[in-house]
């Protein structure tokens, strides 16, 4: 039977074929490779734009596929190719010495049928004795980015790397680190996922880097569900960090779930590690999860449930990083149950030279200065948006602040900072505000509006014994607008006003008595105990302007005395100036009413009596006993009491009046309104001030 011609031609194909294939690969194991590496070393230089070069043996062997594969294709035999002392040129201008990289031996096995089209599966990479020396300039310039020659037909695909032994160094200019790496081969029985450990060293702005770690030794990534484990520590200057968990799907590095642990002297110095713009704190330890996720190229990370301190202060929360245009967004709740006040600080730069000391900060705060002076760093306001809520449960108090407790929404966008609201539990009231940081001028512009509300006198002053029995109530409204970046300059150019009200109670006698001079009840009180006596109203009434606070109204009227107050205070300077004129109600044997005054500076404040009528008084006295007789000394200190109450509600008005009247021109701020409570104080004595609930915009 004669075989068609269509079959000869199949037949003939066939046998041309394997003719073909025997013949290559009895060209590839026979052909002495080295004599091809002139040109490889060529070609792969032009490609990349270094200099490229095999200096050792080069050689190709056939090898069967791995078994441990599925499918037909493990049945087809593929090259290995395998090369010595390899190594790619670095640019001119690096420091970290001529070569990118060197290579003891690499072995590369190649699946033959996808390079048909265009596609080169590596299925093993096997690298030993490896150097790298890499660098990044401050421009963002590398030495890892080769020459542009567009979009390649071709592509590549990794399946398996396997690395043993070698040493790495990492330059950064951008951040000032010196990382260095020596990575070695393990074999711990006890801990067989490990097949490498590494020890690090180098320097982090000049302080050293030390630390260590372990990881797999053979990184599998034909498998999206294979997980390959990594274990590291490292103190980078005074920044403690420590990782602990495995890659998922490392082929694409889709994601990452690791146990992190961050220590450091502020959370603001991860900025250069991270790119995460964070608020200078005092030192800060943190455990939690770190779990990133890739989307299209970027990457969304999460620090899951974490918890730690801030100083002496307890935090916990979670945050999200993700990477979006034009800034990256920083989004999450965080919480402290125990906040220390002090700890706040350094987010506003209020904070001691001695604390700025322990962080290794400059001590810049002159002594002489009560308000901050630290400048709030805005070029990196752009580095990124947020949308951060912080609460803390409970205030601890290290100064005789009585705050409760703080709750905030802190809002960063195209560098304009806002905290709405910014809210405080104060001596059992409330302080709500509102307060905005634009910080895309030269100069931050800075707006503040305020209100309190049902603050108790007797918690104001939690330690002063004579307060304890008051049962008034201070409310008040700020609204201050200024320039500058530091809390000092921002208050040394604010213009605005003030105004504050104490409703119907009692104050301490002690303390009236003691403002009046009135020598001989503060005698009898502070011998045989004190009383409280009753207040009619207190109202005080500021306007501000280009630093300096000037009263407009401040009184305080009671059953037995009225004290007016006026001047001003030199925020830019930080001085005082106020007069303090006390005019008792009822006669008062040896009562030295003589204005007094209260002057000097915020850090060292000068009160006392007025020089000039008590001089005057004693000159009398003097004159009297010396010309009629020694009980006549003692009229001159007789005060006869004839001072008229003062109408609360008028006065108030009157403030209130005046001060929607008078227009700011220099900031869009509201004016404060005065509390409504205190003004139906002499209204409607009959209404108790503790049950009035003015509406609190929140």
């Amino acid at each position: 039977m004669r075989t068609s011609r269509p079959i000869k031609i199949l037949l003939g194909f066939l046998a041309t074929l394997l003719l073909v294939v025997v013949a290559l690969v009895i060209f590839v194991l026979t052909y002495d490779w080295n004599r091809a590496r002139p040109w490889i070393n060529h070609k792969v230089s032009d490609s990349i734009g270094r200099e490229f070069a095999i200096n050792g043996d080069l050689s190709v062997r056939w090898r069967q596929g791995d078994a441990s594969e599925s499918g037909w294709g493990r049945y087809v035999p593929r090259p290995e190719i395998s090369a010595r002392e390899v190594h790619i040129a670095n640019p001119d201008w690096t420091k970290t010495g001529p070569r990118l990289a060197d290579v003891g031996s690499i072995v590369v096995s190649v699946r033959p049928l996808p390079l048909l089209h265009k596609e080169v599966v590596i299925n093993d990479l096997a690298l030993d004795r490896v150097t790298v020396a890499a660098e990044r300039r401050a421009d963002g310039s590398n030495t890892w980015t080769f020459k542009d020659n567009g979009p390649s037909e071709w592509e590549v695909d990794i399946r398996r790397l396997a690395f043993s032994n070698g040493t790495a160094r990492y330059l950064d200019g951008g951040i000032g680190l010196d990382l260095r790496a020596k990575a070695t081969s393990l074999n711990d029985p006890a801990a067989p996922k490990y097949g490498m450990k590494f020890d690090l060293g180098g320097t982090y702005h000049n302080a050293p880097i030390t630390g260590g770690g372990r990881a797999g030794a053979v990184l599998t990534l034909d498998d999206e569900h294979t997980t390959f484990p990594v274990e590291a520590n490292a103190t980078l200057g005074k920044n403690k960090i420590g990782i602990a968990g495995t890659l998922t799907d490392p082929r694409t590095l889709s994601g990452l779930d690791l146990k992190l642990s961050l220590a450091g002297a502020s959370m603001a110095d991860l900025y250069p590690l991270t790119g995460v713009l964070l608020p200078e704190t005092p030192p800060y330890a943190t455990n939690g999860n770190l779990i990133g996720k890739k989307r299209g190229a970027l990457w969304d990370w999460t620090y899951k449930n974490f918890t730690g301190t801030v100083g002496g202060s307890d935090l916990e929360g979670t945050l999200n990083y993700s990477p979006r245009k034009p800034r990256p967004l920083l989004t999450g709740a965080l919480a402290s149950r125990q906040l220390r006040l002090d700890d706040l600080g350094p987010t506003i730069g209020a904070e001691s030279n001695a604390g700025k000391a322990s962080r290794g900060k400059a001590r810049n705060q002159p002594d002489d200065k009560a308000l901050p002076v630290e400048q709030f760093n805005t070029a990196k306001w752009d580095a990124l948006d947020a949308d951060v809520k912080f609460t803390g449960k409970k205030l601890v108090r290290t100064h005789d602040i009585p705050l409760q407790d703080i709750e905030t929404r802190i809002i960063m966008k195209n560098k304009v900072l806002t905290l709405k609201p910014l809210n405080f539990g104060m001596a059992g009231g409330d302080i709500t505000s509102n307060i905005k940081l634009d910080g895309s001028k030269k100069q931050i512009d800075a707006q503040i509006k305020m209100a309190a509300r049902h603050l108790q006198i007797r918690e104001l002053f939690p330690k002063l014994q004579s307060m304890q029995a008051s049962v008034g109530e201070v409310n008040g409204d700020a609204a201050l607008a200024g320039t500058g970046n530091s809390v000092s300059t921002m208050l040394a150019t604010s213009s605005g006003e003030l105004g504050a009200t104490v409703s119907e109670g009692s104050v301490s006698k002690f303390i009236l008595e003691a403002a009046g001079l009135n020598i001989a009840n503060l005698v009898y009180v502070k011998l045989f105990g004190d009383k409280q006596i009753e207040l009619n109203c207190a109202a005080g009434d500021f306007v501000v302007e280009h630093g300096k606070a000037q009263t407009r109204r401040f009184v305080i009227d009671t059953k037995e005395a009225v004290i007016d107050i006026s001047g001003g205070i030199d925020l830019a300077k930080e001085t005082l100036d106020l007069d303090v004129r006390p005019k008792t109600k009822g006669v008062r044997i040896i009562s030295l009413r003589t204005p007094l005054y209260a002057r000097g500076t915020f850090t060292d404040p000068d009160v006392g009596p007025q020089k000039g009528p008590l001089a005057l008084k004693a000159g009398a006295a003097v004159a009297l006993a010396s010309l009629v007789n020694p009980v006549a000394a003692l009229l001159p200190l007789v005060n006869p009491g004839r001072v008229e109450p003062v109408d609360c509600a008028s006065a108030l008005r009157e403030a209130s009046k005046t001060r929607n009247a008078t227009k700011t021109t220099s900031t869009q701020v509201e004016a404060p309104k005065v509390a409504p409570q205190a003004q139906a104080s002499k209204v409607a004595p009959q209404a108790n001030a503790q049950n009035v609930k003015p509406e609190i915009k929140r």
